[in-house]
């Protein structure tokens, strides 16, 4: 009975543990948005004002606009792949660095998510030239 006992707890901790792991998790419709070059789902996900690094452009640019720059660059680069490579981050800010692939080239993208008002939101983007040829 006590072994009985000892499991369940091991599991029911084990079980938070992993829905603490997955709540905390990137959306998936960031990776998906990416992998589409479609910037209209990804600024469903944007804050309404956003530090973007988007090749030759590097400011505070409000939602709008942002979602104008990422339209653009989609329009320009048309997206083969998109990977997430890491993620981290802890209560309520989270990033990840990934890789997209374009007929234009490769890219290292980089994004910071916080939540507000528990919504989870893009406040930092960065689109960088990947030269490293590792994509």
């Amino acid at each position: 009975m006590k072994k009985q006992i000892c499991l369940l707890i091991i599991l029911i901790a084990a079980g938070t543990s992993f829905i603490r792991a997955q709540s905390s998790a990137i959306p998936s419709e960031i990776s998906l948005a990416f992998r589409a070059g479609n910037a209209d789902k990804l600024s469903e996900y944007l804050n309404s004002t956003v530090e973007l690094v988007i090749l030759d452009k590097e400011d505070f640019y409000k939602k709008s606009v942002a979602e104008t720059i990422l339209k653009d660059f989609f329009r320009n680069h048309q997206t083969l792949e998109f990977i997430i490579k890491h993620q981290g981050g802890k209560n309520d800010a989270h990033y990840a660095i990934g890789n997209l692939k374009t007929r234009n080239g490769n890219f290292r993208v980089y994004f910071l998510i916080k939540r507000v008002d528990s919504k989870p939101l893009i406040h930092q983007l960065r689109i960088e030239k990947d030269e490293s040829g590792s994509n």
